[in-house]
């Protein structure tokens, strides 16, 4: 990353060196001086998309393969496996509820149940397991 920072930096002094350059050889009274200052301009928009390109960190594109296999064993249902996404989504109870059209005490059940399975004790802990286990995105 330093050297990015760097490189940028040496290049906008190139650019400042080469508009003082430019003008001392007097190579700016052949066109208006907007003409230059808006190539500077560019110059340095194309400069900067490029480095926040190079210092931006990107997330490798990986698939997301849900582990049957573990649902299985855990022993999860299909309704507490949906629970369970709207869980990880960060949804309430009350807005699974009314996603899943079953009433707040029915997720809070299906909530606990999961609990028991997954060997947690607090929602957090039920998505981190979840995520670790590959079950949910």
């Amino acid at each position: 990353m330093w050297r990015a920072v760097l490189l940028y930096a040496v290049l906008l002094a190139a650019g400042a060196f080469a508009l003082e350059w430019l003008q001392y050889q007097y190579v700016i009274r052949v066109f208006a001086p907007e003409v230059y200052i808006g190539l500077i301009a560019l110059g340095f928009t194309a400069l900067g998309i490029w480095a926040g390109y190079r210092l931006t960190p990107r997330r490798a594109a990986e698939g997301f393969e849900k582990n049957d296999a573990a649902l299985r064993s855990l022993g999860v249902t299909e309704r507490e496996f949906a629970v369970l996404e709207l869980l990880a989504a960060g949804h309430s109870n009350k807005e699974i509820a009314r996603d899943l059209d079953v009433s707040p005490n029915t997720v809070k059940t299906h909530v606990q149940h999961l609990f028991e399975k997954l060997e947690v004790q607090r929602r957090t802990q039920a998505i981190q397991k979840a995520r670790a286990l590959r079950l949910v995105p």
